[in-house]
């Protein structure tokens, strides 16, 4: 494990922040998609592209050397992880607004927090597990439980939520054994193979500017997930989690420009009761750093 240093961690906020602008390019090309083409097709192509990244890669180290993992079960794990809460999100995408979705799923750092407890071994005092409980409270400001007839969709983000905090988790986990070279592979392989045993059931052939969105999302999601990759290969997780508020910035004025949608009043409330949750628990996290157990 390589020791964690200020300059380090600070690198690695700022992959964050640079991997949050990244995926929220890729969930708006993800949501224009999504209206007419099949996630698991999306899904596909998004993967291909990264496998053809990670491949070469894979040829600095040589393709025998990076292939190995020290822990192979757990990097299926996380892929599978990972694929379900990609699937999650965009399924959100196509129900309710990109701001919306984000707001709910800024709530995934607290998560990430408190998953950092059982599965890397991390200690939370009860200041951090307030900020936990102040976190849901903002999420229950934005989906206002019995108002309004899209309260069940509400539900889709928080789930996507929890799978993205426990993928930050894994990947912080993975990273600890194996470099991001083996890691990217083991990914898109893993995920390609997965989408491959269904995308072909529900293909629809893509127009040209279709196709250009599908490798669009691909380019950007390779990128996002690699600068993720090493961002928390960098630092602990819980120093890189406040970065990752930037992606409702980014998912606001993408929202805007792209579609013509704006958070209203409550989601925005919510979102700054969530954040402010997030940087309480942050500002704890740096008077009294987390150690391993």
């Amino acid at each position: 494990m390589s020791e964690v240093t200020p300059a380090r961690t600070a690198r690695g906020i700022g992959l964050m922040m640079l991997a949050m602008f990244l995926m929220a390019s890729m969930d708006a090309s993800a949501k224009w998609l999504v209206e007419d083409y099949p996630i698991p097709q999306i899904l596909l192509v998004r993967f291909l592209v990264f496998l053809v990244f990670a491949l070469a890669l894979a040829r600095r180290r040589g393709l025998r050397t990076t292939i190995r993992s020290r822990k192979p079960a757990l990097q299926v794990v996380r892929t599978l992880v990972m694929l379900a809460e990609i699937w999650v999100f965009v399924w959100a995408f196509s129900l309710l607004p990109l701001a919306n979705v984000h707001a709910i799923a800024a709530v995934s750092p607290l998560i990430a927090m408190a998953l950092a407890v059982p599965l890397l071994g991390e200690r939370v005092g009860w200041h951090r597990w307030a900020a936990v409980g102040a976190g849901l409270v903002g999420v229950f400001v934005i989906v206002r439980p019995g108002v309004g007839a899209t309260e069940w969709a509400m539900a889709i983000p928080l789930l996507a939520a929890f799978l993205w905090a426990l993928l930050q988790v894994l990947i912080r986990k993975v990273g600890l054994s194996d470099p991001i070279e083996t890691t990217g592979l083991w990914t898109a392989a893993i995920a390609v193979l997965a989408m491959a045993l269904i995308a072909p059931f529900v293909w629809i052939a893509p127009t040209s500017q279709a196709w250009g969105l599908l490798l669009l999302t691909g380019l950007l999601g390779t990128m996002g997930h690699m600068t993720l990759f090493k961002a928390l290969e960098l630092a602990p997780a819980s120093a890189v989690q406040p970065s990752s508020y930037m992606m409702m910035v980014w998912a606001a004025v993408l929202g805007f420009l792209v579609f013509g949608a704006f958070p209203d009043g409550w989601t925005i409330a919510g979102a700054c009761i969530i954040a402010a949750s997030g940087l309480y628990a942050f500002a704890r996290e740096r008077r009294r750093p987390a150690k391993a157990l």
